[in-house]
């Protein structure tokens, strides 16, 4: 939510806290102020002018020479080469000598031989958004009303010496998705009291519910509909100040009748919809679920097939509406409207959001119907709107509001204790503070003794229970002001479990081994949730998901740690090695919790060794990440137990992937990401495993030995065995060692050929085989009859033999 200080002022009094005090206050009062902008922050000289005359430039096709009154003795020439600029303007002015955004200075020049002194400002020149500018200036300067006065201060008009607050909220505190809301947080901070505006108009003897009627058939899921109805209105541009606050709270302004719609749902956080009565086909508004397979072409120009489970406006046959969610094209206000049927309901959030997401259409009207609107200031916020028409459309209202209403909403009223208030917190606080804290909320209340009958406004639907009012007095009496205590009670040393101390030793190996730890969501969107998981399972769906990207839980840790690397990688860095310790959520049926299992994943690309010094560059590869695993083994004890075995798993390459085997079970997978899921990722050679942590840490690992330093020479004998290009080397290795006998300590590759030199479909591997008895001088004879079985095992096996 986009707070204007300026505006937020028309409700609260401010005075003695500057925009960052104030972001300060309410953010340790529980809600986050993300940023504080300001808005003309490094622009200066900017003002309004009166272009008095315009002519083509003498050599210059695209660009007009105009004379400028700035407001000062003598009008100047500015050289200006927008497209719209006329005589009589309005407009912008930069003198000479003033400053834009990105320190941008204007200088007296000389454009094509004639002197330009100044410059005609665009809005996007002065610092805003393209997309919040209006169409009609979107490609060439602004023009100001015609009352504007030459020489004042142009960023004064446009409100631009405005500061905006970006609360960050959380889903309960919709009631901050309004600019009153908001006002009522800040007053109960401040202890001071909101102004409401006043609402009166003239309204004209005909009655709105003789103009339509309204039925609602679905009337769990809109239990109130409310209609007012405004003639003869005239299409215009809304008034600038109008126009600028909704620029500031992230709205791009259309006409007058759309910028109150959006004004008041930005002022009153009720959505509002306004049709053009003439194009609604009829004098009757029914409320329905769509048929299955009906259309409508919404604002956006989309052609879009509705569910059954879409609640949609109707002109008794026609959808004109997706209720909550967007108006229909047919009876959008345009230019020639003169009669306008203005909405405003209360629908069930949990229709919208489905119908939201359904159509991926998120607007600012369904964000705040999902999260929850005031059922008690629908009928006001259409008043309002009713009122502004009548004052900046020329609209005639007609008496009344055609209106079906199936639902009254009672405050609730929840009772408690400032001795209970006490207890959650732990500390003392006064009745006399309590009471104070519910009455700057603007919470009604009757007191008997210590004990607080409480009456929540509908306004604030987040509180439902007693815990809800003690974090009210909490957050208003301040937690700075809350004690730091320590427990007092017995303690026994503490330590780390056998599991923790893995987990650490983990952690710490990795760190060692060059990565850095990185730490993602659990939660994702369904694309990516079952990318690369270990295990085949359903996922687990939130019932009330933030967004689409955050809906279900994870079954691997790589698809977000891919993410990682993208990020780092568009930022200019040549290289990128990170791992993540976390779990994942293997489904146990909609019913039931899943099941949660540790992970271990790590992701490396790009330079693995740079060492300017030694003048080495080593690219990441498949060996650098499974030389890592294994050392990883290695310090768990498991490294006789883990096996390597090539294999293929989607979005991994195809001759670069390997699972990864403790006791013949499968823990994991190591290789390269395949080459078209780095190119969607704008990723270079990316190296990639994920470890079923829980599986490593549960398994049972060899205790650490001492052996004595030898103090007899070993021999050492090197193989090279041709065989079949499919055999893999770990298996005729494990060969190696069960045949080699006692004798035999150390078995390692340390050559693979393929080539001329052999036959189709044959590759020779090399080891190196070495033999020690630390006891004894070994002989050749002991060697060569290890050697021999060796031999005879790799041919019976895997029909090996010498390489000549």
């Amino acid at each position: 939510m986009l707070v204007s200080y300026k505006w937020l002022k028309e409700y609260v009094d401010l005075d003695g806290y500057e925009a960052d005090v104030l972001a300060e206050k309410i953010t340790r009062s529980g809600i986050e102020v993300e940023s504080v902008e300001v808005r003309n922050e490094g622009i200066t000289g900017v003002v309004i002018g009166h272009v008095l005359e315009r002519e083509q430039h003498p050599d210059a096709d695209k660009l007009n020479k105009c004379l400028v009154d700035i407001g000062e003795e003598e009008p100047v020439q500015i050289i200006c080469g927008a497209p719209n600029v006329e005589k009589g303007q309005k407009v912008a002015v930069a003198k000479t000598g003033a400053v834009l955004p990105g320190n941008f200075k204007i200088k007296r020049a000389k454009l094509r031989g004639e002197e330009s002194n100044g410059m005609i400002c665009s809005l996007q020149e002065l610092g805003m958004e393209g997309k919040l500018v209006p169409k009609e200036y979107a490609e060439g300067i602004f023009v100001f009303p015609s009352d504007a006065v030459p020489g004042e201060d142009a960023l004064r008009a446009l409100n631009l010496d405005d500061q905006v607050l970006e609360l960050g909220l959380t889903p309960n505190r919709s009631d901050c998705l309004s600019m009153l809301g908001v006002a009522h947080e800040v007053a109960a901070i401040l202890d001071r009291s909101v102004r409401y505006p006043e609402l009166s108009y003239h309204a004209e003897a005909e009655k709105a519910s003789d103009a339509v009627s309204i039925t609602i058939e679905d009337k769990e899921a809109n239990p109130y509909y409310a209609a007012k109805i405004i003639r003869n209105v005239t299409i215009a541009p809304s008034p600038l100040w109008m126009q600028t606050r909704l620029m500031a709270a992230g709205i791009r302004p259309h006409n007058n009748v759309v910028d109150i719609t959006n004004f008041v749902l930005l002022e009153y956080g009720q959505p509002l919809h306004a049709f053009d009565l003439d194009k609604f086909g009829s004098s009757e508004v029914v409320i329905r679920k769509a048929k299955e397979g009906e259309k409508i072409v919404t604002l956006d120009d989309q052609e879009r097939e509705l569910k059954s489970s879409h609640l949609v406006i109707t002109n008794g046959s026609v959808p004109q509406a997706i209720a909550g969610v967007m108006g229909g094209a047919d009876s959008e206000v345009q230019s020639d409207t003169k009669n306008i049927l203005l909405e405003s309901a209360y629908f069930d959030g949990q229709t919208v959001r489905q119908a939201s997401k359904d159509h991926g259409l998120r607007s600012e009207a369904s964000a705040r119907f999902e999260k929850g609107v005031d059922p008690n200031r629908v009928l006001p916020a259409a008043e309002r709107a009713a009122q502004l028409m009548a004052l900046y459309a020329g609209g005639e209202v007609l008496d009344g509001t055609a209106e079906e209403k199936h639902k009254d909403w009672e405050p609730a009223v929840i009772s408690i204790s400032a001795g209970k208030i006490e207890s959650v917190l732990g500390m003392e606080i006064s009745a006399e503070d309590v009471g104070s804290i519910f009455r700057r909320l603007g919470f009604k209340t009757d007191r008997n003794e210590d004990v607080f009958t409480v009456t929540i406004p509908t306004r604030r639907g987040d509180i439902t229970i007693e815990e809800d009012l003690v974090e009210e007095a909490a957050r208003l009496y301040g937690y700075d002001n809350i004690p730091s205590t320590l427990p007092v009670t017995e303690s026994v040393p503490g330590m780390l479990t056998e599991y923790q101390s893995k987990r650490r030793k983990v952690r710490r190996y990795l760190e060692g081994a060059g990565l850095y730890q990185a730490i993602t969501y659990s939660l994702t969107g369904k694309d990516k949730a079952a990318k690369y998981a270990l295990n085949e399972t359903e996922l687990t769906e939130l019932s009330l998901p933030m967004s689409e990207d955050r809906s279900v839980l994870r079954l691997s840790l790589l698809p977000h740690l891919i993410d990682v690397l993208r990020h780092n990688l568009a930022r200019q860095t040549d290289q990128a090695a990170v791992y993540e310790i976390g779990s994942v959520y293997l489904s146990n049926g909609k019913e039931n919790r899943p099941s949660e299992r540790e992970h271990a994943a790590g992701a490396i690309t790009g330079l693995w060794l740079s060492q300017p010094w030694q003048g080495e560059k080593k690219p990441a590869d498949f060996y650098v990440l499974k030389g890592i695993l294994e050392g990883l083994f290695d310090q768990l004890g498991l490294e006789e137990k883990m096996i390597f075995k090539q294999a293929k798993r989607e979005g991994m390459h195809p001759g670069r992937t390997a699972e990864v085997f403790l006791n013949g079970e499968l823990a994991g997978f190591i290789g390269q990401l395949h080459p078209s899921v780095q190119k969607q990722n704008d990723l270079t050679d990316t190296y990639v495993f994920e470890l079923d942590l829980t599986k490593l840490m549960e398994a049972d690992s060899e205790g650490v030995s001492y052996s004595v330093i030898p103090r007899f020479p070993g021999i050492t004998r090197d193989i090279a065995l041709v065989t079949s290009k499919e055999t893999a080397a770990g298996d005729l290795r494990s060969a190696i060692i069960a045949a080699g006998g006692k004798l035999l300590k150390e078995v390692s590759v340390f050559d693979v050929y393929e080539g001329d030199r052999l036959e189709e479909g044959k590759k020779s591997i090399a080891f190196s085989l070495k033999y020690m008895d630390p006891e004894r001088t070994l002989t050749d004879e002991e060697v060569a009859a290890s050697y021999s079985k060796i031999m005879k095992a790799a041919e019976e096996k895997f029909g090996a033999v010498l390489r000549g």
